[in-house]
């Protein structure tokens, strides 16, 4: 029985698999919209969050963690000191997540009886920084510096010998706070998974105050007044980056494949990887002809296909579906949600492009190192 459960969960880990099953899953969890708002309390979800939800993900997790110490396997890899950061944040990212929905959710409930969020103070009764604030701060940061004190005597700092040349680990990965990065490098070119993508991802988070312009949840939790913003935000944070984060951590093994996360890992392990460019799609097995020398002809499709996804779909939407939205928030903030959004959602496309057509560029320039 234990044996079959592994073999489900190596199954359904699978990045193709782990990856649909939270994508189809979040609107339901997170609902953006009155329909999926509609189904999630059909189906009771709700509850998850308001009611004994986080005792359950507790459980669930600890029992993941259990049968995966007790694994000859996976037990190599979560005792490693450098993935105990992870572990303590799978615990504390869930708990946060679960305690900032349900006070969502208790005061969305007052909110619709009339009454006021639970986080609602009157303006006169006002408490001042010092030495209120800054007392509590303090002490907060005096049990943190036992905390990381404690942390540095029980568990080994992970240095490993002087670095030599001639020996590359396998797999060579990145501190696990860029694990995350190192995996969007599989999907896409280093100067846009390393630089640019992390640059908008920085440039983004400073200018959300800048773009909100929604008034209500100011101050304290309500899910139903900004559930478009909770839905792209949770998206964003816990599929396309913690996600990647655990993957990177668990599941990615010598010579960076994939494995489950009872798998053992064979170095010798091989998988076929035949990544076509978008101009080998269209010019070779297409047309069937030999590639154009000139790069511009040869990457036209690429250009066309980048140009009509960045420029033309934010006007088609501004004119169509987004048009009320357009007109609330004015140009140069629709401009740069749809820059943002658009980046974020190439993401999860190139994913499934590689995936189930072995796409690996757009646009392939390797004369210029400029690939999409």
């Amino acid at each position: 029985m234990i044996d079959q459960l592994k073999h489900f969960i190596d199954y359904i880990s699978a990045p193709t698999i782990s990856f649909t099953i939270l994508t189809v899953i979040f609107p339901f969890v997170f609902p953006p919209t009155d329909f999926f708002d509609r189904a999630n309390k059909k189906l009771g979800l709700w509850r998850i969050w308001t009611n004994a939800g986080g005792f359950i993900l507790f459980v669930l997790i600890t029992g993941f963690f259990v049968l995966g110490f007790n694994d000859e396997n996976f037990s190599i890899v979560l005792t490693k000191p450098d993935n105990f950061p992870i572990i303590l944040m799978v615990y504390t990212m869930f708990f946060f997540t679960w305690y900032g929905m349900k006070k969502s959710y208790i005061n969305d409930r007052r909110i619709e009886k009339g009454e006021k969020p639970n986080e609602y103070h009157d303006p006169e009764d006002k408490v001042l920084v010092w030495p209120d604030l800054v007392y509590i701060e303090f002490i907060a940061l005096l049990l943190f510096m036992v905390f990381l004190i404690v942390w540095s005597i029980v568990v080994a700092a992970p240095l490993e010998e002087p670095a030599n040349p001639s020996v590359t680990p396998n797999p060579s990965k990145a501190p696990w706070y860029f694990l995350g990065l190192q995996e969007m490098l599989v999907y896409y070119d280093p100067w846009l998974a390393g630089v640019l993508f992390p640059t908008f991802i920085i440039l983004g988070m400073c200018a959300i105050p800048y773009i909100d312009i929604n008034k209500k949840g100011d101050g304290y939790y309500s899910f139903k007044e900004r559930r478009v913003g909770y839905f792209i935000f949770m998206y964003g944070w816990l599929v396309l980056w913690v996600y990647l984060i655990i993957i990177g951590t668990f599941f990615r093994g010598p010579n960076w494949n994939f494995f489950g996360p009872f798998e053992w890992w064979d170095p010798h392990k091989l998988e076929v990887l035949n990544n076509v460019n978008l101009s080998e799609y269209f010019w070779v097995i297409l047309l069937e002809r030999p590639l154009p020398q000139n790069v511009i002809i040869r990457e036209s499709v690429g250009f066309l296909v980048t140009a009509i996804y960045l420029f033309v779909l934010p006007v088609a939407l501004a004119k169509t579906y987004l048009k009320e939205m357009f007109y609330v928030y004015g140009p140069v903030r629709y401009t740069t949600i749809m820059i943002l959004g658009l980046s974020m959602l190439s993401l999860p496309i190139k994913m499934y492009l590689r995936w189930f057509f072995n796409l690996k560029y757009i646009v392939a320039i390797p004369e210029y190192f400029f690939n999409i």
